[in-house]
């Protein structure tokens, strides 16, 4: 079995340490530990962190995404990690939508008022 240091998976995945430990914190990661306290981190370990970074780019928070990594766990199909996985990603379209429609909305604000300034500095001009 292959075993990863703490350097390893944080130059790997381009993080710190400390994101590392703090993973570990909250049961997003669990390495193990050599005789002389050093962590060592599995091949699923890797797995894990490698979704956790997805999940982050997809904007899920980090207790989104340890319910759907747990939930392999639970069940090795995969049918309710699919579940939860596709309910969070309805949350965040949803959400999307909503901060689309915001930006529309002060776009379009942004141009009325600059109309009204260029037509302000007209009328000095």
């Amino acid at each position: 079995m292959t075993f990863y240091s703490i350097r390893e998976m944080t130059n790997d995945f381009n993080m710190t340490h400390r994101t590392l430990r703090y993973y570990e914190e909250i049961g997003l990661l669990m390495p193990t530990y050599t005789e002389s306290g050093r962590r060592r981190y599995s091949q699923k370990d890797r797995t894990r962190l490698y979704l956790i970074q997805r999940g982050k780019n997809l904007g899920f928070n980090l207790q989104e995404i340890k319910e759907m990594i747990d939930l392999f766990t639970i069940d090795q199909t995969g049918e309710k990690q699919l579940q939860k996985t596709i309910e969070y990603g309805n949350q965040k379209v949803i959400e999307l939508d909503k901060k689309i429609n915001d930006l529309i909305q002060l776009k379009e604000e942004i141009i009325k008022m600059k109309g009204k300034l260029e037509r302000n500095l007209l009328e000095i001009q």
